[in-house]
């Protein structure tokens, strides 16, 4: 079965309400406007007419009533017919530059958009494609950008390796254990790397599974902090607190999936501290229990702080790098706390240090 286009269904659906109209117009007419005229001719003539009078005058009125129904339908079903394909015209021609924008999207450019509708339901419509354009544009940005930094991100160590591999071979770098440290430690970072990928892949895709139940944090912090406080115990650099208030509510989260937000917070915040403090804290709001991390490193610029949960971003490459971060801990910290219903929040000033805050919700009943 051949398929017709929506215009021609609009023109066609016009045309056919417009020939029922006539034709219901045109049997009445023609049933009973002689008759009607009959009467009326009746009522007015008392007697004076004769009968072949009144013959003419009807077959002369129904002559003229169909001349003048005729030119009614041509006249009125032209004018009909026109602004009947007008408007199914005026209909149809932004569901083409839709179907043009499709194209073009295909074609790969993702910056086309469907242009304003005066009909209300078109611009309903038009305005939710562009929001998924501008979704998808989104998407394909970030795309880009992660398969950019995934790329920068694996040829420094790659490159290392090569290279002292190469020097193995040809006997031009002297085989010592430290050459076989670093070899290892590359690998290492490697394969950090790859498994903070795929755990972040799993985060977005909803695929990591989250065992939220009744959780104590006071202890679970004491247990994260203190092997972080033995390391630094027999130096004065930096001093580790953590303040907990006894009475603190329970929350419900993943004990697993706390221990690790708060020991990526607190490695991050150990790395970026050649000297000073690092605090732990928790506190309670209604329904809410809130736990920071402060610091007094290195800080983050103003402008640079809405991107610090962004993948891969860090505001000092090269430091990041020389460190061993793979630029992912923040934002696998960020997806993290989203999951279990919570968020998190950075406040930071150049050379002063910075506070990460999350809050996780509270417990029912505690």
């Amino acid at each position: 079965m051949a398929k017709v286009s929506l215009r021609s269904r609009l023109f066609l659906s016009h045309l056919v309400v417009m020939g029922i109209g006539i034709l219901t117009l045109a049997i009445i007419g023609r049933l009973y406007t002689p008759r009607l005229f009959v009467i009326s001719l009746e009522r007015y003539e008392n007697g004076v007419l004769s009968v072949q009078r009144r013959t003419q005058l009807v077959k002369g009125f129904e002559a003229a009533w169909s001349r003048g129904m005729l030119w009614a339908i041509l006249v009125g079903g032209g004018t009909a017919g026109g602004l009947s394909y007008w408007v199914s015209r005026r209909i149809i021609r932004p569901l083409d530059q839709m179907t043009e924008v499709t194209r073009s999207f295909a074609a790969g450019h993702l910056d086309a958009r469907v242009p304003p509708s005066e009909i209300l339901e078109i611009q309903r419509l038009a305005s939710s494609f562009n929001r998924m354009a501008a979704d998808l544009e989104g998407v394909e940005e970030h795309r880009r950008e992660l398969i950019g930094d995934l790329t920068h991100e694996l040829r420094t160590p790659l490159t290392i390796i090569h290279g002292y591999l190469e020097g193995l071979a040809d006997g031009t770098v002297t085989p010592e254990p430290e050459l076989y440290q670093r070899l290892a430690g590359e690998t290492t970072r490697l394969q950090r790397l790859v498994n903070d990928l795929q755990e972040l892949s799993k985060l977005e895709a909803g695929y990591l599974p989250i065992q939220a139940q009744t959780v104590a944090l006071c202890p679970l912090l004491k247990a994260v902090v203190h092997p972080f406080s033995d390391q630094f115990v027999s130096t004065d650099r930096i001093a580790i607190t953590l303040q907990c208030p006894p009475d603190l509510p329970l929350v419900y989260a993943d004990p697993s999936r706390i221990e690790q937000i708060v020991i990526n917070l607190l490695g991050n915040a150990l790395r970026y501290t050649e000297k000073g403090s690092v605090a732990v804290n928790a506190w309670a709001q209604p329904g809410r229990v809130y736990v920071s991390v402060v610091d007094t490193g290195i800080g983050i610029a103003e402008e640079d702080v809405p991107y610090v949960f962004e993948r891969f971003w860090r505001a000092d490459r090269s430091r990041n790098r020389n460190s061993g971060g793979t630029g992912l801990g923040l934002t696998i910290c960020r997806r993290l706390v989203e999951v279990q219903g919570g968020k998190i929040e950075v406040k930071s000033e150049l050379g002063q240090g910075s506070e990460f805050t999350f809050w996780l919700p509270q417990a029912k009943g505690s």
